[in-house]
């Protein structure tokens, strides 16, 4: 019988693909950035999975420097006409932000797998 791999490693590539973080054969995803309530195969319970706003914010800070810098390069060396630049930088910046928020979203909870993260509760013993 094969052990299953439960490195860091794994659970990366697992969660880049849109795989479980735990087995790697169900689905992450029910929709393009819809988390699936379940996994269909180890049946691990995806309700711990809360990448809020961290796959956005990586993936347009990644895309703004890519276009701004293209950009500025271009208007630097040829100074092309302004719908010359729409039709450069839109697709650009469609294409850097729209393929990379899946993989994005599904390293972020497959890290947060592995780290086993959750809600933040307040430690036995604290408070008043």
């Amino acid at each position: 019988m094969e052990q299953p791999d439960h490195s860091f490693r794994a659970a990366l590539r697992r969660g880049v693909g849109g795989r479980c973080p735990r087995c790697g054969k169900g689905a992450l995803f029910a929709g393009f950035l819809a988390v699936a309530p379940r996994c269909t195969h180890c049946d691990l319970d995806f309700s711990f999975a809360d990448s809020a706003d961290g796959p956005a914010f990586f993936v347009m800070a990644f895309s703004g420097f890519v276009v701004v810098a293209a950009a500025l390069a271009v208007e630097a060396l040829y100074q092309p006409p302004y719908w010359l630049h729409a039709l450069l930088w839109v697709p650009l910046m469609l294409a850097t932000t729209l393929l990379p928020l899946r993989p994005a979203k599904g390293l972020l909870i497959a890290v947060q797998f592995h780290y086993k993260a959750a809600e933040g509760q307040p430690a036995r013993g604290d408070g008043p």
